[in-house]
């Protein structure tokens, strides 16, 4: 940091498995929220002011109401959401106290991979849905298993607010601009507004892939809420943001490569808009004098491992 001299901390680093959450807490409490107080540590001591923080809507456990909004009831159902609530709180609390600014983005079902085929989603072990329909298209498992086909949805089968990585990292980008310019501080959701259901998955897969797709069918799990989808107005209003990558076909087409799948042809790329510099004084790192002008925002991503050493805070 002191090299690097970053002026924002997009804050990335959790652990991120629901269930694995509730039989190991003691890991999430100690990465995901002793992490994040260790990340706002180290902005204060060098004078980063700019903080954006990877939420999830798990903070808002069984919706009361369809879409959710950023105002709607957040009442976590697992340890991993709670984590994710109190992270939101932290930084809340930081920025009230010591004048940081902070977008909060609270992530609906992010899935897909890089459309020019760089990167890929790989779990070990996976349980993400899309790539084990993929895994189960290709032979690598047997079956996707689906739990539950009498939801109270069009098909039966739960429906999510799914989201392809690349937008969500424009959103970052673009959230990264609206505080670099002085923007206000922020909590949105990133989602379509559109629910996809498990049998529309499945389907895309198997249009997409020319493969069928072995399932078996389970009872419903305790706590699955049937729908589940982001009223995404608000990332629309205040940042400019809305995905465009996001249409069930484009992410498993993009996905489908990394499980020996598809076709490589990449999905048309959605241009990135620059990060400029502003007019903003940036506040020097405390204990020093310097006369230097702003610079630019740097991209530049620099690895930190947080307190458990598991996981990694990406600094642009």
């Amino acid at each position: 940091i002191t090299t690097r001299r970053p002026q924002a901390i997009i804050h990335f680093a959790a652990l991120a498995y629901v269930g694995e959450s509730v039989g190991e807490p003691a890991d999430y409490y100690s990465t995901n929220v002793a992490g994040t107080i260790c990340v706002l540590d180290v902005a204060r001591t060098h004078g980063i002011d700019n903080i954006i923080f990877s939420s999830s809507c798990a903070t808002y456990g069984v919706p009361e109401t369809l879409p959710v909004r950023e105002t709607s009831p957040q009442n976590p159902i697992s340890p991993y959401g709670r984590t994710k609530l109190m992270g939101e709180q932290i930084i809340k609390d930081y920025a009230a106290a010591y004048g940081m600014k902070y977008a909060i983005l609270r992530y609906f079902n992010a899935c897909g991979a890089d459309p020019e085929g760089e990167l890929g989603e790989w779990h070990t072990p996976e349980t993400h849905l899309i790539p084990r329909v993929l895994m189960a298209a290709s032979g690598m498992i047997d079956a996707i298993e689906v739990f539950g086909t009498d939801y109270d949805t069009a098909d039966g089968t739960c429906v999510r607010d799914y989201i392809h990585v690349s937008d969500l990292a424009r959103a970052h980008l673009k959230a990264l601009m609206h505080l670099e310019a002085g923007g206000d501080n922020l909590s949105v959701n990133l989602g379509t507004g559109r629910g996809v259901s498990i049998n529309e998955i499945l389907d895309a897969v198997g249009r997409m892939t020319a493969r069928p797709v072995p399932v078996v069918h389970r009872a419903r799990r305790p706590g699955d809420p049937a729908e589940l989808y982001a009223d995404p107005s608000l990332a629309r209003e205040q940042l400019g943001f809305a995905a465009e990558l996001s249409d069930i076909d484009t992410i498993v087409r993009t996905a489908a490569p990394f499980f020996g799948l598809g076709s490589a042809t990449p999905a048309p790329a959605i241009p990135v808009p620059a990060v400029t510099a502003t007019s903003r004084a940036r506040r020097a790192p405390r204990g020093t004098n310097t006369g230097k002008q702003r610079q630019p925002a740097r991209l530049t991503v620099v690895p930190v491992s947080n307190v458990s050493g598991r996981g990694l805070a990406e600094l642009g």
